[in-house]
């Protein structure tokens, strides 16, 4: 039986593993932090800004209001598409996986 090194599977190191967990665990924190600072900072700002709950906007709504209402979760989209985006880059890139030129059947191969 011959015996091909193109079949073997790739397998990455501990080393590469715990590196590439510890740069997921960086980027999971920050995401944590600008999330948190997002949350608390809504009810920071209605209690040192008058205008943040005194002002009104378009039908009548605080800033305050209208933050807490539509931006938090506006805000919440973009940092959990940025979150899972990074995180999926740093993933593809730092560990090992399929080749690319497994993604494409070479002519007259069937996917």
């Amino acid at each position: 039986m011959e015996h091909d090194d193109d079949d073997d599977d790739e397998h990455d190191t501990p080393a590469e593993v715990d590196a590439a967990f510890r740069t997921l665990r960086r980027v999971a924190i920050t995401h944590f932090v600008l999330f948190l600072a997002a949350v608390m900072g809504v009810p920071a700002l209605s209690l040192t800004l008058d205008w943040w709950s005194g002002g009104r906007l378009a039908g009548g709504m605080s800033p305050g209001f209208a933050m807490a209402a539509f931006g938090l979760y506006a805000f919440f989209l973009v940092i959990g598409l940025a979150a899972a985006t990074l995180s999926s880059a740093v993933e593809a890139r730092m560990l090992g996986g399929r080749n690319d030129d497994d993604d494409y059947p070479a002519d007259g191969e069937l996917p």
